[in-house]
């Protein structure tokens, strides 16, 4: 960290130097439309190399207490190994409908973010698994906030959940918030033990995801597109990951299994990056956008309407319409 700071502030050095010897050294006549430039392809650039960056390079991020959800469910502590020989670390409920449901939380926080969901759905019957992410709260491994190592975490904790006495391996669902959703969706698209997904303002992790960006705001949008490809390329050079296929094209991948996407009414893009994901499969992919949600609150505006929908939809696919 000390000697990437230490880069930063020596490239940013010598970048100001050089925009300096431009501009000194071009015609006074030129000079605004020079300094101009300068000044939009930092605006630009900057921007786009922070966010990869920051992608890439997460901080620490610390578990909350179990609290009382987590007594009423029963919640213990276990961890498992990935593929490529992560320790991921989780806590885990039986259940009483033989189905399990993996969740999976938002970049920048742990499991403990999606006690809410668990405790809803276990009160229906079903085993949970809520799983920190690779290098966040406890699991080992680098984190990295666009989920590109999603797709092995989850076929791990799909592995933990089948070998659990009780869980029936065809009943099996991922639950993930934000990030965590749009994990859910990538891994479904090359795990085919995963029976159904739930995803909760998912939008995009790669550029490719923001195709539809130029049709909802002409120029702009494109303008917008041409930062992400950039943004995406950086990410790919810093991550150790490999980039994953588009939310789009994993659902259509998916298929016939189903996903039901949840948005947020009042993030507008939320429903516009679930519509173009849904087109990739609009048989198998349901969009539902909760009035008055923020980013990843549909349970909160709509306690009631969440647990009718979310909790109906995962009956529908993983027990054929009887409860637990």
């Amino acid at each position: 960290a000390l000697v990437g700071l230490v880069l930063v502030l020596a490239g940013g050095a010598v970048g100001a130097v050089g925009a300096a010897r431009l501009v000194r050294g071009t015609r006074w006549r030129v000079r605004i439309p020079v300094i101009a430039g300068l000044v939009v392809a930092a605006g630009l650039v900057l921007p786009t190399v922070a966010v990869a960056v920051a992608a890439t390079h997460v901080p620490a991020t610390e578990v909350g207490p179990m609290g009382a959800a987590g007594a009423r469910m029963g919640l213990r502590d276990v961890r498992f190994r990935t593929s490529d020989g992560v320790v991921l670390a989780a806590w885990y409920a039986p259940g009483t409908n033989g189905a399990g449901v993996v969740l999976r939380h938002g970049s920048g926080s742990t499991r403990s973010s999606v006690l809410g969901p668990a405790e809803v759905l276990a009160r229906h019957g079903y085993a949970v698994l809520l799983v920190d992410a690779r290098g966040h709260g406890d699991s080992d491994g680098r984190a990295m906030d666009l989920g590109w190592s999603g797709e092995r975490d989850v076929a791990a904790s799909v592995t933990y959940l089948r070998r659990r006495p009780g869980v029936e391996p065809g009943r099996i669902a991922v639950l993930g918030m934000s990030m965590g959703g749009e994990e859910a969706i990538g891994a479904a698209g090359v795990d085919d033990r995963i029976a159904a997904v739930v995803a909760e303002g998912a939008t995009g992790r790669t550029a490719a995801d923001d195709a539809w960006l130029s049709d909802e705001y002409g120029w702009r949008g494109w303008v917008q597109e041409r930062v992400e490809d950039v943004k995406t390329a950086l990410v790919d050079l810093l991550a150790d990951a490999r980039r994953p296929a588009s939310l789009r094209a994993s659902v259509a991948a998916a298929a016939p299994r189903p996903v039901l996407l949840v948005a947020a009414g009042d993030v507008a893009d939320e429903a516009s990056a679930g519509r173009f994901i849904r087109s990739g499969s609009p048989a198998t992919v349901q969009l539902w956008v909760v009035p008055g949600a923020g980013h990843t609150g549909g349970l909160r505006a709509a306690p009631a309407a969440w647990e009718r929908r979310v909790v109906g939809f995962l009956d529908a696919a993983l027990l054929d319409g009887t409860s637990g």
